[in-house]
């Protein structure tokens, strides 16, 4: 028994090593624990999720914008009609005015203020008729309010 034991004990220790050689070198997954893929997940979830309630917000929008307006743009351009047939009213000088003859409107091809027209406003605003120069700015050039004091403090 002495001699199996002087065998089987080194054939044993030689296995132990062997294997604890290999579990070593073999190559191990580096990969993504089981908590990093549940937060990959998750973020993919999420991002689509997003995405979807982007694409029904934005298909509402479009509903509510094609119900809408129509009406908005026909009351902006009756309220554009009447802010100029107000303007074609106002007008007075001895310069040609909005609907006079020789008049060539209030903004050029090239995007510029016509000189007759910022003449006119340059005149309003000297004599203490701001709103008025800048309500016939905002008519003329269809800008905002603030963009019309602005050009109208100017003068």
């Amino acid at each position: 028994m002495g001699d199996v034991l002087l065998v089987i004990l080194p054939a044993l220790i030689l296995a132990a090593v062997l294997w604890a050689v290999t579990a070593a070198l073999r190559p191990r997954e580096f990969g993504l624990s089981d908590a990093d893929r549940y937060q990959q997940e998750l973020a993919v979830r999420s991002q689509a999720h997003y995405a979807e309630q982007v694409r029904v917000a934005t298909a509402a929008r479009a509903r509510v914008d094609a119900v809408t307006r129509p009406s908005q743009n026909e009351q902006q351009q009756s309220q554009q009609a009447d802010h100029a047939r107000a303007a074609l009213r106002a007008q007075t000088g001895s310069a040609p005015g909005v609907g006079q003859p020789g008049y060539q409107g209030a903004v050029l091809p090239g995007g510029q203020l016509n000189p007759q027209f910022a003449l006119q406003l340059q005149t309003l605003a000297r004599n203490s008729k701001k709103i008025q120069a800048i309500k016939m700015f905002r008519q003329a050039t269809h800008s905002d309010l603030l963009t019309a004091k602005n050009y109208v403090d100017r003068l």
